[in-house]
């Protein structure tokens, strides 16, 4: 899931015409693509969603971790659940069905899969 978000962010910031499916429409081009800050703004989300998704294997057991680590990624996998929550808030007031509905979803099941990865990790 963290790599169609990923993938979109980079469409997104390589110019993609999908700007009135992302942050809330509001800066959709005539062209249907982002502005260049907007397209900036996407290529940082897009690296904050990979190194999301190290945490998340590192947190799993996937990745190898130093000793100390377990109790600060546990932490740091709650803060990223909240952040998705709150994402989800702002998608699920999006104007374009895609970030809505497509995004929302999203969204909110990895709300729900950081939060067992949290208590269960």
């Amino acid at each position: 899931m963290l790599l169609i978000g990923v993938a979109f962010q980079l469409g997104l910031s390589a110019g993609a015409p999908l700007a009135a499916a992302a942050y809330g429409g509001r800066a959709a081009q005539s062209d249907g693509r982002l502005p260049p800050g907007y397209r900036l703004a996407s290529l940082v989300t897009a690296a904050v969603l990979a190194g999301i998704g190290w945490l998340l294997l590192l947190h799993g057991g996937l990745l190898a971790a130093a000793p100390l680590a377990g109790p600060v990624v546990r932490v740091a996998v709650w803060v990223v659940a909240a952040l998705f929550a709150l994402n989800t808030a702002g998608n699920l007031t999006g104007r374009h069905p895609l970030e809505r509905w497509g995004m929302g979803a999203i969204t909110a099941t990895l709300t729900v899969l950081c939060v067992l990865l949290a208590i269960g990790g």
